[in-house]
């Protein structure tokens, strides 16, 4: 019997009719972005673009995505940088724990504080700053990204992929992670020719979508 780790990067043919049909099929059966999962409704709005960042933090520790994505639901309290600030350190570790995210949950806890201090200093409570001081380039988002606490390259990755729904100019956006999916699956392996596949709106779950057929490749079986 196969290991987990010999499905994860076995190859998946792509399934009949092209690659265009099998990006609809991985849409179909994969594509909810990871902040839809999370309970976000993602915006280009502050609450809901710190949340996602948020997420990007806890993604971003070697732990289960769905306990990630728990523990980002129990924060919903504490979704502007302003609650997260006025949140005990306690209350952020307990709401950690209630995800079930235990072993980094206090030093999450003193990130996720540290981060809000940040946001607060450097951005004025709204990611929006961050945004205009990238000036539309996708590099340097990332890089801003990665000055808060415990969120480095592949945290900043996770919230490109989400944010490129609401953010253009992150489009289209595809990490090393999800062009290694697609090769596996026999799609293009350049973030160009994957966009062609599907539409722009649809980029965010797209990436989602590579992501997680990654993970369980018996999604397209």
């Amino acid at each position: 019997m196969a290991t987990k780790q010999a499905k994860r990067t076995a190859q998946v043919p792509a399934q009949r009719g092209g690659t265009g049909t099998t990006a609809r099929r991985l849409l179909e059966r994969a594509g909810t972005t990871y902040a839809a999962e999370a309970g976000i409704t993602l915006a280009d709005k502050p609450s809901p673009l710190y949340r996602l960042l948020t997420m990007s933090v806890l993604l971003s520790t070697r732990i289960k995505a769905g306990i990630a994505l728990s523990a980002t639901r129990e924060l919903k309290g504490f979704g502007t940088p302003r609650r997260m600030r006025e949140a005990t350190w306690q209350q952020r570790v307990d709401a950690l724990v209630r995800g079930h995210y235990r072993r980094y949950d206090e030093s999450t806890a003193t990130a996720l504080g540290q981060g809000a201090d940040l946001m607060h200093q450097r951005y004025g409570d709204d990611l929006r700053k961050l945004r205009a001081e990238a000036d539309g380039d996708p590099r340097a988002v990332r890089r801003l990204l990665q000055e808060f606490p415990r969120l480095g390259p592949v945290g900043a990755d996770i919230f490109c992929r989400e944010a490129q729904g609401v953010w253009p100019e992150l489009r289209p956006y595809f990490d090393r992670k999800a062009l290694q999916s697609a090769e596996r699956i026999g799609l293009p392996t350049d973030p160009d020719g994957l966009a062609k596949l599907v539409r722009a709106a649809d980029l965010d779950r797209f990436a989602a979508a590579l992501i997680r057929v990654d993970l369980e490749p018996d999604l397209l079986s």
